[in-house]
């Protein structure tokens, strides 16, 4: 049996202990992570820098470097969505139906663990605390692979909480690290179907195309963030500035970080300056269509492959468009079906957007940004998954559910 194999069964195994826990002992789990991630900050910085030196060597982007990255903020914001993982209700035992059939039959529909979860992600370490306090606040034991950049990072992650689950009397094997650089070990995982439930994939857009098209385990799959803002006419050009900016400058390598900008041709002569003037300050380079090259200069031509095409840098590409009908029919050609957002005064157009934007999350007159697990009030997420199953949008504690039926009888057969 492979390392591999031996860590999906243990994750198995150990999670019989987990999926029956009760919320006040996952809850005293997660008390118990927090507290751990804030004793043990300096080894967890030590670690960091390693992969970060590591990193800087092998000569990886800024973008990737500032994921990379865990300062003591970032290691707060950990600690602060574990403890507001505590303080969500727990999702499982929840009966979500009831029904009472002719014959007597009572029949109820509730909320179980998913199982055993295996999570698959690249360069930025924060999802290990992340995913493992969803999970096991959801009742899931979880396989993490995370990326070889942060192997160091994750590797002191994942310690602590194996500590804390036995500090709190659980299987320590609830959790386990493929603490191995070997891309193998990925496509080895993927064949775990014996032991694993479900695979969630965060990465790029060419691992989760692989993991995809590879894993025999059912997989959810966290998409890439083509996101869009459409300023409309009329909308209040003084938000739809700071809208726009913040949706792009903000943090631009993550995937909720608007990557196009669409403008209505009525207002494109006013408000383009303005807003170009504001993003290019900022060092963010604009690729443009033929009428913004007109509007704004120093644009570069935008190709069609820019309209496909996730940054995750400050680059956006820009496009003046007729109205809001090819607004949204641009969006849901181009875009990835992850967070986009109109400005506008017109509630009619807004409610157009809403309603007609394939997308997991829409937004009127504010910042693609907000998608996220913990702005949505769902605590720390999982990922944010694109597909159209039963996450869609930031995985929170329900997402890592499924559902079970439980039928009370006093002694009914079929006829």
């Amino acid at each position: 049996m492979s390392n591999v194999e031996k860590k999906a069964e243990s994750v198995k195994k150990a999670g019989a202990s987990l999926y029956t826990a009760s919320t006040a002992k996952k809850n005293a789990l997660l008390k118990a992570i927090a507290a751990r991630l804030g004793k043990e900050t300096t080894a967890i910085r030590a670690a960091n820098e390693k992969d970060l030196s590591n990193a800087r060597l092998a000569g990886i982007s800024q973008t990737l470097l500032d994921r990379l990255t865990l300062n003591e903020k970032r290691i707060g914001q950990m600690i602060d969505g574990v403890k507001d993982v505590i303080k969500l209700p727990d999702p499982v035992g929840e009966k979500i139906q009831r029904l009472r059939r002719p014959n007597g039959l009572v029949i109820e529909k509730v909320r179980v663990p998913l199982g055993a979860v295996g999570i698959i992600y690249e360069a930025r370490p924060n999802v290990t605390v992340d995913a493992a306090a969803l999970c096991l606040k959801a009742g899931n034991s979880v396989l993490l692979r995370g990326g070889s950049e942060a192997i160091h990072s994750n590797g002191v992650l994942v310690g602590i909480v194996k500590k804390a689950l036995r500090d709190v009397g659980l299987p320590p094997g609830c959790v386990e690290f493929i603490d191995t650089t070997d891309r193998k070990a990925v496509a080895e995982m993927l064949r775990q179907d014996r032991y694993l439930d479900i695979i969630i994939p965060r990465g790029s857009q060419k691992l989760i195309k692989y993991i995809q098209e590879n894993s025999s385990v059912p997989v959810i799959a966290h998409g890439e963030g083509n996101c869009h803002v459409f300023v409309d006419n009329p909308a209040n050009l003084k938000d739809a500035v700071e809208i726009v900016f913040n949706a792009k400058v903000q943090r631009p390598s993550v995937c909720n970080a608007a990557e196009k900008l669409l403008v209505h041709e009525k207002i494109a002569g006013k408000f383009l300056p303005a807003v170009a003037e504001r993003l290019t300050n900022a060092g963010v380079e604009l690729r443009g269509d033929r009428k913004t090259r007109k509007i704004v200069g120093n644009v570069l031509p935008a190709t069609e492959e820019d309209w496909y095409r996730e940054y995750l840098e400050l680059i956006m590409a820009v496009k003046v468009v007729r109205n809001v009908d090819e607004a949204i029919a641009h969006i849901n050609h181009y875009g990835s079906h992850h967070s986009d957002s109109i400005v506008t005064g017109n509630r009619s157009n807004g409610e157009r957007f809403l309603r007609e934007v394939d997308s997991a999350a829409v937004y009127v007159n504010a910042s693609t940004r907000f998608t996220d697990g913990f702005e949505f009030g769902l605590g720390a997420e999982i990922g944010i998954s694109t597909q159209k199953l039963h996450a869609r949008g930031p995985m929170g504690l329900e997402e890592l559910t499924s559902t079970k039926f439980i039928v009370h009888g006093t002694g009914q057969v079929r006829k």
